[in-house]
């Protein structure tokens, strides 16, 4: 696994995993009321962190909700270290899905990592405290 790196097994793919996380998960919106995240984790098992990142069509275009995902995916890897190891050192399982709250087209025509960034980075220590 690359330490920067994003790969398939560390992205939730199956429905059957969306439906638990959008089912039992907790929710959680930034200070900036940017971006939020729904996270879902279980003590006592294979410890493992899989990320997914969601873009409502009502937020833009493809373009524009491509590229939102896009530096969505690139806020995550760079931070993710923090909530690896304390879920590697505490056996925990957890499933996250990030996506933006009060970001869309209308807002920001040109959005940049510096708009994403500090979001991403306060959501996954909120997490990672909350585990």
């Amino acid at each position: 696994m690359k330490r920067f790196g994003l790969s398939s097994s560390e992205r939730i793919r199956s429905k059957k995993e969306f439906d638990l996380l959008y089912s039992a998960g907790k929710t959680v919106v930034s200070a900036d009321k940017r971006i939020k995240t729904v996270y879902f984790f279980e003590k006592n098992t294979k410890p493992e962190v899989k990320a997914a990142f969601a873009v409502s069509k009502k937020a833009g275009n493809a373009v524009w909700r491509n590229r939102v995902k896009r530096l969505l995916r690139v806020s995550y890897r760079l931070n993710k270290e923090s909530l690896l190891s304390t879920c590697t050192s505490n056996d925990i399982f957890l499933l996250v899905v990030f996506s933006p709250f009060s970001v869309n087209s209308n807002n920001f025509k040109k959005i940049n990592l510096n708009d994403v960034l500090p979001g991403v980075i306060e959501l996954i220590e909120n997490i990672r405290q909350s585990l």
